[in-house]
Order: structure tokens, then C-alpha cells, then sequence
């Protein structure tokens, strides 16, 4: 059975602050080392697109400028969205990506800027000024793959109210100062503040993704399904991180 990865990347041209371009190569390979076809197109504001034919969705992040300017045309994407993630369709988002599933975020100067509202999570500017910086590994569990997941954080929003968590947090902040936890996933969308990008410090997680698309056409298809590659040198680096940032 040929299989074919469909990817909506939403206003690459303006939410690319954290080398998402790195993310989409990832997944790029992977999929084509695996036969799998692999089918990007990117989505800008005004342009038409269904988004309920893809397999994946992915959104990054941007300064509070950049995501300013994207709101009116995301906000009358919403029930396209919706649909979207009904019909089986993957959602990945990054940082501010991730912020704009919820009700809302805090600009830095305290205005609320109004978000998709799909869950109750919404994002408070840090206190004073105050970010979250650094390296971070957590631990988590996707739909029974338990991993630690590592990346960089880089952000003064505070996202609280988060009843799925993707992981809790072994190194760094998190969701919030002291949170104990990082990102959101509920089998329908990951968001994280983890970037770097992710996808090549993680390739478990960038399978984890693919796996997810290909359900949009299989819903049978696991995790299991796909072809083992040499990760070799892909995981004598993230040991090496875990190493570094674990002591």
C-alpha cells in the first residue's frame, strides 16, 4: 500500500522564529527513507486551503508581533480547523503555534490577544519581564511510548490551566515557572514550548508524528508499523545532551 504524508505548514513565512524549517526536513526524510511520499505545502494568510485534506498540521512560533498579525486570518480558519482535527487530521505546534490553541495569550504589553479557544489553557506574560531560557528534557508518554524528550525553551509566556500535559519536566521550566510540566498533548494535538528545533533531537518524537499522519488514512496504522532506521548517530547525540543536561 502506498502511503503519502500530507503537511499544511500554516504562515511559514511569519511563524518560523525557532528554525521550523529544520522540523519539516526531518520529517521530510524520514518519511522518504521509508518510500512514504511526502507533500508539503505551505499556507500563508488570504491563501485558500482545506485543511481537512491533510495528514498534519503544523504551526511554529513568533514573536508577539508576527503571531499579532496572523490572528484575524487564523481566526476564520477555526471551524476549517475543526473539521480538520475531527476527520482524523494531526495537529503539531510550537511554541506560539501552541499558545493559539488555547483561549488566549498576553502580549508583552499586557493586551490579550484572542486564540482559537479548542481548550481552556491560556498564556499570561511572565512576571516582570521574566522568561523561561534554557535546556529542557522531560518525560513522556505518546499513546504508550514512554521517552525523554529534549530541546530548548525561550519564552515569557505562562501557560497554565494545562489538563493533558506532554511530559513532566526532568530539566528546566516548562508550561510555566515551576510548573513541573511541559507542552499539551490529548491524541488529537502536541503543542510544546520545545524547540531548536524539535524534530532532529528527537527522532522518536518526529515517528511519533509521522505515525499520527498516517492514521489519518489508516486508522490502523501504529507506531510499530514503521520501518526502523539507523539512528545511529541521532542517538549518540541526544545521549550526549541527556548526559550533559541530567547531572
Amino acid at each position: 500500500m502506498a502511503r503519502q504524508m500530507r503537511v499544511a505548514w500554516m504562515y511559514h513565512d511569519i511563524m518560523d522564529l525557532y528554525g521550523d524549517t529544520g522540523n519539516m526536513m526531518v520529517l521530510r526524510k524520514r518519511c522518504e527513507d521509508r518510500g512514504i511520499e511526502f507533500v508539503l505545502d505551505t499556507i500563508g494568510i488570504g491563501q485558500e486551503a482545506d485543511l481537512s485534506a491533510y495528514s498534519l498540521i503544523f504551526l511554529g512560533g513568533g514573536a508577539d508581533k508576527e503571531q499579532m498579525s496572523i490572528i484575524p486570518d487564523l481566526l476564520s480558519r477555526k471551524e476549517n480547523i475543526r473539521q480538520a482535527m475531527a476527520s482524523g487530521t494531526f495537529v503539531l505546534l510550537i511554541c506560539g503555534g501552541y499558545q493559539l490553541f488555547g483561549r488566549y495569550y498576553e502580549a508583552a504589553d499586557h493586551s490579550k490577544i484572542p486564540g482559537l479557544g479548542f481548550y481552556d489553557y491560556h498564556t499570561d506574560t511572565g512576571r516582570e519581564g521574566a522568561r523561561c531560557i534554557g535546556n529542557v528534557v522531560i518525560e513522556a508518554n505518546l499513546d504508550g511510548l514512554e521517552t525523554k524528550i529534549v530541546g530548548f525553551e525561550n519564552h515569557g509566556g505562562q501557560t497554565v490551566n494545562v489538563d493533558e500535559p506532554l511530559g513532566k519536566v526532568i530539566k528546566g521550566c516548562g508550561n510555566s515557572f515551576d510548573a513541573g510540566y511541559e507542552g499539551f498533548y490529548d491524541g488529537r494535538i502536541l503543542g510544546t514550548y520545545l524547540h531548536g528545533p524539535l524534530l532532529p533531537k528527537n527522532p522518536e518524537v518526529a515517528d511519533f508524528v509521522i505515525a499520527r499522519s498516517l492514521q489519518k488514512d489508516d486508522p490502523d496504522f501504529k507506531y510499530t508499523d514503521l520501518k526502523k532506521l539507523d539512528d545511529v548517530w541521532e542517538n549518540k547525540a541526544r545521549e550526549a545532551i541527556l548526559s550533559k543536561l541530567e547531572k
